[in-house]
């Protein structure tokens, strides 16, 4: 028997009138977990409350074919340092759970937040829910506080986002990322065919110093270039015709992870496994196909990133790269 995909769920942002379908998914969805002591807060909801979030908050609905079945709210606070968005609610209905729709729902309302200014994304978890906490953690966030004996605080920094208007300010801007990279530094690049993934890797290179010419290893699958001057080498590999993590493994990229800045093509899912610290870079092109202009976003994974001013690193870039 062929097994069956679930097609993905189509996501909106909530309406007032949403207020009741909303209730409904909060209070199947938390009444399907462990019983608290005290209770989850979502179980003491009622539509007045729901209609309030609603009314300073962004809701956010996950439908299919049979109707609403996930769902989450997104509070937007411009005034913190650093500007944070808190999520609260995130709940599938019980019967829809392990298809993706949690992830899809957070994805979402990190894409809203990130358009709004914000660079953090953050909620409350109870310590009482482990699977729910591992559950984030392997989404990228990381627990930042100790509220109290129950709750903690899980947090993720958004991507920082600049706007790339050429192919030589795309080169531009990889030269000079190499002043925030060290030895054993993993850079998993995504996005469309021609997005300029490569041209991104030829600035890195030029940065590094490294032996070239860099040119997309997709036939090759990987390329290494030493650098001239005994610094720190490029690994360049173009994953778009692996398919599985497994093949990514006969590369043994293990054995130059660590003396390497490693930059891996099409690799996101496939290379995830080679370093739990990782740079990941999305290269979003415009609809235009002579507009040269990328929209360039950089996240950092784990406590290897923790620290880097990735917002201040693309701030220097807006509106002056002719300097």
């Amino acid at each position: 028997m062929i097994d069956q995909v679930a097609p993905a769920p189509t996501l909106r942002i909530a309406g007032r009138g949403d207020g009741p379908r909303m209730l409904r998914i909060i209070t199947e969805a938390f009444c399907a977990r462990p019983a608290l002591d005290p209770p989850a807060d979502a179980l003491g909801d009622t539509l007045a409350d729901i209609e309030g979030y609603l009314s300073d908050q962004i809701g956010i609905i996950a439908s299919d074919d049979a109707g609403d079945i996930g769902c989450l709210f997104l509070a937007l606070d411009a005034q913190a340092s650093p500007p944070t968005a808190m999520l609260s609610r995130v709940s599938v209905l019980p019967s829809q759970r392990q298809h993706g729709i949690a992830t899809q729902l957070v994805q979402a309302a990190a894409g809203l937040a990130q358009e709004a200014g914000m660079r953090r994304l953050q909620l409350v978890a109870r310590r009482e829910l482990p699977s729910v906490i591992r559950w984030w953690l392997s989404h990228g966030f990381e627990i930042v506080a100790e509220l109290d004996a129950q709750r903690v605080l899980i947090a993720v920094d958004l991507p920082a986002s600049v706007r790339v208007p050429s192919a030589a300010a795309m080169r531009e801007l990889g030269a000079r990322l190499t002043k925030l990279l060290r030895p054993g530094d993993l850079i998993i690049a995504s996005g469309e065919l021609g997005s300029g993934k490569t041209t991104l890797a030829q600035g890195l290179g030029a940065g590094l110093r490294v032996t070239g010419p860099i040119t997309s290893p997709t036939f090759v699958l990987s390329r290494i270039h030493p650098a001239r001057d005994g610094g720190v080498q490029l690994v360049h590999v173009d994953a778009y015709r692996l398919g599985s993590a497994a093949e990514l493994d006969d590369l043994d990229l293990d054995a130059s992870l660590a003396d390497s800045v490693t930059f891996v093509e099409w690799g996101t899912g496939l290379a995830d496994q080679l370093a739990s610290d990782r740079l990941e870079i999305h290269i979003d092109r415009s609809g235009d196909p002579d507009d040269e202009t990328r929209i360039v976003r950089l996240g950092g994974i784990g406590p290897r990133w923790a620290g880097a001013d990735l917002w201040g690193f693309v701030e220097q870039f807006d509106g002056r790269w002719e300097q």
